[in-house]
């Protein structure tokens, strides 16, 4: 039986962060295997691959994978240009994915299922930290395997498991009949795809993947007459929603909550605030979305763009210890929890932060936020940087964590109480050592110039 040290480190995913973990890996002499559900990396942003994102391509790129590129002769994209997803995962990801460094450490079409310790379950504890990992695939067409492995890095992000419409956090009756009838959407489809022209739209949700929709929306709306827009915010005001306007230091995003405000100031969109969902009832082609304040409104499609939850189901047999309101690393949850943070500072965070019980066993990326909706892509790159250090025994490198983010320009101060909405928003941290701004979710704005991508 081969050795734990002689074993790879898994890697589960192969979006940005997930591959920047392989990349940092290699740079430490550590054997990555990546393993990806979709069938090609990038998978979850080849789904948003329509929508640009607002954080430049300076924030998009990671350092151990742009020297990994750069020596096989690849350009760097210019780094003021703010890339659409499709752009992200062809110009970037493709060519990183292809690299004959990585290339043949990457599994696609192989969905893990399972993660435990080799020989033993959650409840034992001798021996536990010598164990190797053990990971249960599934392959397309129905094959299972198993891999062992000396630690592992999940960075599967949440795209597919949004959270439900109900505001106490459970799906509301009629919810699942409207998305299996297709009324009921994805949290960022392409609305100039067909079935949204002429028709009536609500948009249900306050963060940036619901301001996509709403402007996208409302730009349809302009040029195809009979197309009807409506917003649901559960928050008594959209503030947060619009942001911090000139304050915010990404200008794509402070544009993002103006472009917002003049759609509703002009009432090319009809905004429904305090707007609690209590159910959908589908009636043919349409649905009528019922308030638990009695109010409804009568549609043909509704897209639900209230955040998403971390898949904990597969990692039930390892022992974690998450923060019980946001489901991130315990260390790390008070410090994200967008209930109590919302002016972007949050301390830079490692592996340390990052540690789990299960020793060797990492959360990172947008997975490692699990709730909160303020991921950036910059924030993975030095969570696995530093994990990577650590495994590695490079215990300084690792502690040595440092991130400089732009500010979103939106405090906690200046929203009131009433106008906190668990769907969206923005999040800040406390002041630390090192600071570290943050922005919101995976960076999305609306602006699309053409057909050209999380959480």
């Amino acid at each position: 039986m081969a050795s734990k040290e002689s074993l790879p480190v898994a890697v589960i995913g192969a979006g940005p962060v997930g591959l920047a973990a392989a990349a940092h890996l290699l740079e430490r002499g550590l054997e990555p295997l990546v393993l990806e559900a979709g069938p090609a990396v990038g998978s979850a942003i080849r789904e948003w691959g329509h929508v640009r994102v607002f954080s430049t391509w300076k924030y998009n790129l990671d350092a151990a994978s742009v020297r990994l590129l750069e020596r096989n002769g690849w350009a760097a994209p210019r780094p003021t240009a703010l890339p659409y997803g499709a752009q992200i995962v062809s110009d970037y990801l493709e060519p990183l994915a292809a690299t004959p460094e990585l290339k043949d450490r990457i599994m696609t079409a192989s969905r893990v299922v399972a993660v435990t310790r080799q020989g033993m379950d959650k409840g034992r504890s001798q021996g536990r930290d010598q164990a190797p990992f053990l990971l249960r695939i599934e392959h397309d067409g129905g094959k299972v395997t198993e891999v062992p492995a000396r630690a592992v890095i999940d960075t599967s992000g949440t795209w597919n498991t949004p959270a439900p419409l109900g505001a106490s956090g459970l799906p509301v009756p009629g919810e699942a009949a409207a998305r299996a009838a297709g009324l009921a959407t994805g949290p960022l489809p392409d609305v100039s795809a067909g079935g949204f022209a002429g028709r009536r739209t609500l948009v249900i949700g306050s963060g940036h993947s619901a301001a996509n929709m709403v402007l996208d929306l409302a730009r349809l709306a302009r040029a195809n007459p009979g197309t009807e827009v409506f917003w649901a915010i559960r928050a008594a005001t959209p503030a947060r929603a619009y942001g911090g306007g000139d304050a915010d230091q990404l200008p794509a995003r402070g544009q993002l909550g103006a472009r917002l405000r003049t759609a509703v100031d002009t009432g090319a969109v009809q905004l429904l605030t305090g707007f609690h969902t209590s159910s959908i009832e589908v009636q043919g082609d349409a649905v009528t979305v019922h308030a638990a304040d009695g109010r409804s409104v009568e549609v043909d499609r509704v897209i639900p763009a209230t955040g998403f939850r971390p898949d904990l189901a597969m990692l039930s047999e390892l022992r974690l210890d998450l923060d019980p309101a946001v489901e991130a690393p315990k260390a790390l949850g008070p410090l994200i929890d967008p209930d109590f943070h919302s002016c972007g500072t949050v301390p830079a965070h490692g592996a340390s932060i990052l540690a789990q019980p299960e020793k060797d066993f990492y959360l990172a990326g947008m997975k490692s936020y699990g709730r909160a909706p303020t991921f950036l892509m910059a924030t993975g790159y030095e969570q696995v940087r530093s994990i990577a250090a650590a495994l590695a025994g490079d215990t300084d490198a690792a502690d040595a964590v440092d991130l400089e983010l732009p500010e979103t320009g939106v405090c906690s101060t200046s929203i009131p109480d009433d106008a906190a909405d668990t769907a969206g928003g923005s999040c800040c941290g406390t002041p630390a050592p090192v600071p570290v701004t943050i922005g919101f979710a995976t960076g999305l704005q609306h602006g699309r110039t053409g057909d050209a991508a999380r959480a």
